[in-house]
């Protein structure tokens, strides 16, 4: 294991600390770990538009927008190789939530994501996208299938 020093102003320690409690770190150390793999994973996946993904998209939108909801169904079925499951609840009188989880090629799943955020009337969507490696086919019992690997 490599070990490495770094200095922080006090209004960042602290700030530090607090997220360390916040989040039940036992150590710096880990909270450091943790936060390095987020966001070299994060710059990996902006980079790799070849690779497979798992992903979450959210979204809010306004029901009552004209004929919005019809669009976005539309969207997921032109689309249904991508989507393995949509999550709806309604959050107020007016707004819903859904999440649609993903996978396939990172520049289908990123354009899918894309599309759906752009239509009038949804508001505050977000992709997490996690990348993948798939495996070679194999089967058991008959059924064949691939397994998805999270890169490290």
């Amino acid at each position: 294991m490599d070990r490495f020093t770094i200095s922080l102003d006090e209004t960042l320690a602290t700030a530090f600390d607090e997220l360390i409690k916040e989040r039940g770190y036992a150590t710096r150390s880990e909270a450091v770990r943790d936060i390095l793999r987020t966001h070299l994973q994060q710059s990996r996946e902006k980079r790799d538009a070849k690779g497979s993904c798992v992903a979450n998209l959210s979204y809010v939108y306004n029901h009552h927008e004209r004929e919005l909801s019809e669009r976005l169904i539309g969207i997921q079925h032109a689309r249904h190789d991508l989507t393995i499951s949509t999550m709806h609840a309604h959050l107020d009188h007016d707004q819903c939530i859904e999440t649609v989880l993903l996978k396939g090629p990172v520049s289908q799943v990123r354009q899918f994501a894309q599309e759906i955020i752009a239509e009038r009337g949804v508001r505050h969507g977000q992709l997490n996208l996690v990348s993948v490696d798939l495996s070679k086919l194999h089967s058991h019992g008959g059924a064949s299938h691939r397994h998805l690997k999270p890169h490290h």
